[in-house]
């Protein structure tokens, strides 16, 4: 595949897409094409289970009729001159949105930066396969292990294109690489299961498979018999994978459409005090070889680095254009393209890391809960109540001693955000970073 010649294709399919929707009477438009190749071997006991591969070009036209809007999708081959009729002819019969447009032509990216997304390091089926054996045999070495999940190894690109009809044309292309091992320890009703995983744009920055292996069998290991914790209020520490989510909950909350349907508790909170002064927390579109980076979002604005939260104090909403005019602000160029519709998100978000190392945290608790996984459906974004399942290690005298689970713990969102301190330990090698994290006072529900 000649990628430099694919993308000139799409760019031109694009074009005349929106082309194609101004002559079907289109007041203005927009179309992507999204690129996406992979191949992907996952294997278990030492034979492989499956070899996937994929390949395929979409397109999208979203068009604009007065105050109308319709959006069709469809494959890249399709006639443009009959999607757009088809989508022109939705816009007439629509519902007026006063909100939905093109972003302002003065708010367009003018050059497209080069971010570092794209490898071009060839991973053969038979690559990944070694791979994804070396990462399931050592798991399988650690003492204590006694089976496997099966583990993975997986290498693919993906891209975006996109053209308006106010003169916007850029596209850009990602690689990404991958490895994972899932392994189980202890028998019957006393078996529990772990993993560990490594994604990057790069193939060289990833972890081993020997290392994926080694750290899914230590994790495993250490949930071996665990016991309940007594009920009561107790401080909680995050294993950074499960603090992780904390940050994206709180970039939910965060979300200007979230904000515009009053779904978020954080709603009317914008100037104020949301989290510790401890908290800062950063959103970086730009970021060089970032997990979520992109050269301009879903309606062509290079975004730039934000500071969402300041010391605890709340500064921005993450913005597309539709939810920015709900709001009566401009679109700060989070506008995520999903199929033919654009709504806001977070690119490389990263709750910054604090001063103390994650053990001296730990030293500093007589007793607590280090949390290595949550589970459950229960947070409500409206109200931030949060009630997990969750297991861990419980914290004695400073000492991660034995392993806990079926219990449950709860708070809400905006009292844990006030008291949560953040270690030092931040690793941004994902689109949704977050160090250890120390949040006191939750409530467990145990024996």
């Amino acid at each position: 595949m000649n990628d430099a010649a694919d993308a000139a294709r799409l760019t031109d399919q694009v074009a005349a897409l929106v082309e194609a929707a101004k002559k079907a009477g289109a007041d203005a438009a927009d179309a992507v094409a999204v690129r996406g190749r992979s191949t992907s071997v996952s294997v278990r006991l030492g034979k492989v289970e499956s070899t996937n591969s994929s390949e395929g070009d979409d397109v999208s036209l979203r068009v604009f009729v007065g105050r109308r809007v319709a959006s069709v999708s469809a494959t890249a081959s399709s006639d443009p001159a009959a999607l757009a009729e088809r989508a022109v002819a939705m816009a007439k019969v629509s519902p007026e949105d006063p909100y939905q447009g093109l972003a302002d032509a003065n708010l367009l990216a003018k050059t497209i930066r080069d971010l570092d997304l794209y490898d071009t390091t060839a991973v053969s089926a038979d690559e990944l396969r070694e791979s994804a054996l070396a990462a399931e045999a050592a798991a399988l070495a650690v003492p204590g292990v006694t089976n496997s999940g099966g583990s993975g190894a997986s290498a693919g690109l993906g891209g975006l294109v996109l053209a308006t009809s106010h003169g916007f044309v850029g596209h850009y292309l990602g690689s990404r690489f991958g490895r994972s091992a899932s392994v189980i320890a202890g028998q019957g009703t006393g078996m529990e299961r772990d993993y560990d995983y490594s994604s990057r744009p790069h193939f060289a920055d990833l972890d081993s498979a020997e290392e994926i292996g080694r750290k899914a069998g230590e994790r495993v290991v250490r949930r071996l018999n665990p016991r309940k914790a007594k009920t009561g209020t107790v401080d909680v520490v995050f294993d950074p994978r499960v603090a992780r989510g904390i940050a994206g909950h709180l970039a939910g909350a965060i979300n200007g459409a979230s904000v515009a349907r009053k779904t978020s508790f954080l709603r009317d909170r914008m100037g104020q005090q949301v989290a510790s002064a401890a908290i800062t927390v950063t959103d970086e579109p730009a970021l060089m070889r970032g997990q979520a980076s992109r050269p301009f979002d879903g309606e062509g604005i290079a975004g730039e680095k934000l500071l969402m939260v300041e010391k605890g104090v709340l500064n921005h909403w993450f913005l597309s254009t539709s939810a920015a005019r709900e709001l009566g602000l401009q679109t700060n160029g989070r506008g995520a393209r999903s199929g033919s519709s654009v709504s806001p998100s977070s690119t490389n978000l990263a709750i910054e890391a604090g001063e103390r190392s994650p053990e001296d945290i730990i030293r500093s608790l007589k007793t607590g809960f280090y949390v290595t996984e949550v589970f459950g459906q229960g947070v409500d974004m409206i109200t931030g109540e949060y009630s997990r399942g969750a297991s861990g290690l419980w914290i004695e005298n400073g000492e991660l001693t034995h392993p806990v689970a079926e219990v449950t713990i709860a708070s809400n969102l905006k009292d844990m955000f006030l008291r949560m301190v953040p270690a030092s330990d931040l690793d941004r090698n994902y689109a949704t970073a977050s160090p250890t994290l120390l949040i006191e006072g939750m409530t467990l529900a145990g024996s």
